[in-house]
């Protein structure tokens, strides 16, 4: 386990160890985790730059006017959109790279508590496209922006690492499957997912996590049988079982800045990310190997698990990269009209 305090030394020394000017990108970022973080990078960065977006322009203008109280010297920048639309995506996208020439952080977070199987209006199942058709359009779109950068190219999305489980091609959107079943099911084609991205960029480290039990927004807009269970057992148990919001923001920061996450190719050297303390190794990515990558990270900030390893690893041996990215790149398709390679 990461100690707290090791990922509160690490995050004071974002603003010495890496350079002004950091760009950033968090998406479902006008509460709970996103907020949080969001935060912590303009509590520590030097002069940053922070997009960031949601559905809520009073959220988004109370969180400009905090960072600003944080850091006079940042620059923070709401966008509001639905981005559980992929040609929303594609604006938002638009907006950036109109702006920008490289980019540092992409987080990615945005969520729903819907389990009832609707649709959005381009046709996606509505619970994966917010948790893995628009991030992955996200980072398809901004991966050039990510190359550019001269330091610290990271991506992190928030989800259920370390409890990937069996997955059904036949059902990639999760519209059929049982409510038990999807957990397990997202999280796996979230993993290879930016697996099979990683393959095409290796200078750039992709990490999805699991947050661990917060106490966010999230419970009390969840609707029927799931959101009353869920609503009791944080009430019930939160003091026990729950992850300080503060504390996630805090671990999220580190997880978007600390070496302990390279990338495959590059990126080891002195002032690319904020230096390991001694004692601290880098992380086990999704194919077992030091240092990958591509991470599974559990809530304590340490790398995939053996059981996890040997879930990916079977069906990474079946082909499922390739699977998963055409079906990928065959919604894009669908849904914008026209082809496009990372």
């Amino acid at each position: 386990m990461v100690a707290l305090s090791t990922v509160q030394a690490s995050n004071s020394l974002v603003s010495s160890a890496l350079p002004p000017g950091l760009v950033a990108v968090f998406v479902g970022a006008t509460s709970g985790i996103g907020e949080a973080t969001l935060k912590q990078f303009a509590k520590h960065a030097r002069k940053p730059r922070a997009y960031f977006v949601g559905r809520s322009q009073d959220a988004g203008d109370r969180i400009m006017a905090e960072c600003k109280a944080l850091n006079q010297a940042g620059e923070y920048i709401f966008i509001k959109a639905d981005v559980s639309l992929i040609r929303v995506v594609d604006e938002v996208c638009g907006t950036i790279k109109a702006k920008e020439k490289d980019l540092n952080i992409l987080f990615l977070s945005a969520g729903l508590p819907s389990m009832d199987r609707s649709e959005t209006s381009e046709h996606l199942h509505l619970l994966t496209a917010l948790t893995y058709y628009s991030r992955l359009r996200f980072i398809a779109n901004l991966l050039p922006l990510l190359h550019s950068a001269p330091v610290l190219r990271r991506v992190v999305t928030v989800g259920g690492s370390g409890y990937e489980g069996p997955l059904d091609s036949s059902d990639f959107p999760a519209r059929q499957l049982p409510l038990l079943s999807v957990r397990g099911h997202i999280s796996t084609l979230l993993s290879l997912g930016l697996e099979a991205v990683a393959r095409v960029a290796p200078d750039v480290s992709f990490v999805h996590d699991y947050p661990g039990t917060v106490d966010t927004s999230l419970p009390s807009r969840m609707k029927g049988l799931i959101g009353v269970v869920l609503r009791a057992y944080v009430r019930v148990m939160g003091r026990w079982i729950c992850v300080p919001i503060q504390e996630c923001g805090e671990r999220h920061l580190y997880l978007a800045t600390s070496a302990k996450y390279p990338p495959a190719s590059g990126g080891r050297d002195p002032g690319f990310a904020v230096p390991l303390e001694e004692g601290i190794d880098l992380a086990q990515g999704t194919t077992g190997q030091i240092g990958s990558g591509a991470y599974s990270i559990g809530w304590d900030g340490e790398g995939t698990s053996s059981a996890v390893v040997k879930v990916l690893t079977r069906y990474r041996d079946e082909g499922m990269l390739d699977q998963i990215w055409r079906h990928t790149e065959s919604e894009f398709k669908r849904i914008t009209g026209h082809d496009e390679d990372l």
